[in-house]
């Protein structure tokens, strides 16, 4: 059965009463092929007007509606979120900058105080700065502390402050005998002025310490006060900012309780919103019940007249079952008809049989003769072609013989040319070995070069650095004897002993009692017994010592001892 064909309005050729019947819409049979069908009744493409179902316009909107109605529905949802999404975006942005709502005084509040403390963060990176740069010059002064520390704590300094104490305890150990020689004298009713005078001076430094002593504590007393005032200050401050602290967290705690009220409120709101839109939700569910009621008893209907049509269709099969079966008799007829003249022919064939076959026996004696000619014709011939063939194979062995000696030659040829080319390929390897070998030879001796080149600048740079290290002990020794020099003239000029000084500020470093070593950077060595002691040779000579040298140094071998001092 071919498909159904659904096309809108009335088929061509009926009445508007017969289109109204019920009978007039039933699709109908074919009952003959299409070509064969009543004129009038077939379409351009072969379609029979008797197979296609019309429906009415509102039928096939109805059909349409029902289908697509899932999708309908569901961009109505969908558009209606976009619209309610949209409705509350547009509400957020209008409110947004409102001030007079709860949400936009906290926001106004938060904004103040980001601000506030914007710009107290900024006055804490400018103090931040000064401290730094406080910190830089403590820093700086420090490290020149501990340089001049470091300074002082080397060996040579320590001795030179050495022999500074020194100095100010002989001038004060020479003070203390001329003091005690004045106060004998006064005692003795010699220079009794002197001894008052000298009396009141020490009177008279006793009280400028005493008002020194005073005055300091009066500013350490006004430092303390001053401080203290600063400690109010601040804790002051601290208590204003907790208070305002306070305040800002209670107004932020009524905001907050105001907020919850309205959102409260809101959600009262929602709720009820919630409460019609789910009324509404029945409603709707309770109507969608309805429709479909009345669906389902149309539904029914158009089963049954879709029964009625299957009734229809089964009674036309049938009325085709019997114009087939009256067909095929005929055709059954037809064919027993053929079968017998058949039969007639076939017996008329076999009577003719003998004839044929005593005229096909001479045909094929006469057959056999010629081909037993042929044969002879072919065998003569084809002992000729054996015969021409054979001269042609040796003619042909002659040539090919030719031919490989000609290849010999060339390749023998070939061959020589090639161990020409082999020999000549080996001469150019080994003179590019060689080039090679040259050239490896010439970078070994690039790196020895290179590498006596590295010793010897190491060596250079060693030299360098050692005399800069003399360099440095020369400044060094100068700016010690510079400093020992300006000691010195000091404490001569203040009547001091500056006899451990000089003898403290000589030439020479390491302290030792040996004579100064210009090329080693001015060291004075020590020179130490080689006993328990392991103390440190004098520098001075007795008169045994000279004897023991000139007898060494004299031609006479049998006063020498053997031992060189």
């Amino acid at each position: 059965m071919s498909a159904e064909l659904i096309r809108h309005g009335r088929r061509s050729g009926q009445s508007r009463r017969d289109s109204g019947s019920k009978s007039a819409e039933l699709p109908r049979q074919q009952l003959s092929p299409p070509q064969q069908g009543p004129r009038g009744m077939m379409l351009p493409d072969g379609t029979d007007l008797r197979q296609v179902t019309v429906l009415s316009k509102t039928d096939w909107q109805r059909i349409q509606d029902q289908l697509s109605k899932s999708s309908r529905e569901e961009q109505r949802m969908r558009a209606q979120r976009e619209q309610e999404l949209a409705l509350h975006e547009r509400s957020k942005e209008v409110v947004k900058n409102w001030s007079n709502t709860i949400a936009g005084q906290r926001l106004k509040k938060l904004e103040a105080r980001k601000i506030r403390e914007e710009k107290e963060e900024e006055e804490k990176v400018q103090l931040d700065i000064e401290e730094a740069k406080f910190q830089s010059e403590k820093r700086k002064i420090a490290i020149d502390k501990a340089k001049t520390q470091q300074y002082y704590q080397t060996d040579r300094v320590k001795g030179f402050h050495g022999a500074l104490l020194l100095t100010e305890v002989l001038k004060e150990r020479e003070a203390q005998i001329e003091f005690r020689k004045a106060r004998e004298r006064a005692s003795a009713g010699k220079d009794r002025d002197i001894y008052m005078r000298y009396q009141r001076e020490v009177e008279m430094g006793i009280l400028e310490d005493q008002a020194k002593a005073r005055t300091a504590m009066e500013e350490r007393r006004k430092c303390k006060e001053f401080q203290l005032h600063q400690i109010n200050d601040h804790l002051k401050k601290e208590d204003l900012a907790k208070l305002t602290d306070v305040r800002e967290g209670e107004e932020i705690k009524r905001n907050t309780e105001r907020y919850e009220a309205e959102k409260r409120r809101i959600e009262e709101i929602k709720r009820k919103e919630r409460e019609d839109i789910m009324k509404a939700h029945l409603q709707t569910v309770k109507d969608r019940d309805l429709i479909r009621a009345a669906e389902r008893q149309k539904e029914e209907e158009e089963e049954e007249e879709i029964r009625i049509f299957a009734a229809a269709k089964r009674k036309m099969g049938k009325l085709r079952k019997t114009k087939e079966k009256e067909l095929w008799l005929k055709k059954q007829d037809h064919t027993n008809k053929m079968v017998e003249l058949l039969h007639g022919q076939l017996k008329q064939k076999v009577d003719n049989e003998d004839e044929r076959i005593i005229k096909a026996v001479g045909e094929r004696e006469r057959i056999e003769e010629m081909e037993d000619k042929a044969k002879e014709e072919k065998l003569h011939k084809t002992l000729q072609s054996i015969a021409e063939h054979r001269t042609t194979q040796m003619k042909l062995a002659e040539k090919q013989e030719r031919e490989n000696k000609r290849k010999e030659t060339e390749n023998l040829l070939l061959r020589v040319e090639a161990d020409r080319i082999f020999q000549s390929q080996q001469e150019e390897k080994m003179r590019a070995a060689k080039a090679e070998a040259q050239a490896l030879q010439g970078f070994h001796n690039k790196q020895i070069d290179e590498n006596i080149g590295g010793i010897r600048k190491e060596q250079q740079d060693q030299l360098e650095h050692d005399q800069r290290n003399l360099e440095l002990l020369k400044l060094e020794e100068d700016q010690f004897q510079e400093y020992a020099a300006k000691v010195i003239t000091h404490c001569h000029k203040n009547g001091r002993n500056v006899y451990p000084l000089v003898k403290a500020a000589r030439e020479g470093h390491g302290g030792g009692m040996g004579p100064v070593f210009e090329g080693k950077g001015g060291i004075r060595p020590s020179y130490l017994v080689q006993d328990a002691t392991g103390v440190e040779l004098p520098t001075y000579q007795k008169d045994s010592t000279t004897d023991v040298k000139s007898g060494q140094n004299s031609g006479d071998s049998r006063k020498r001892l053997g031992f060189v001092w």
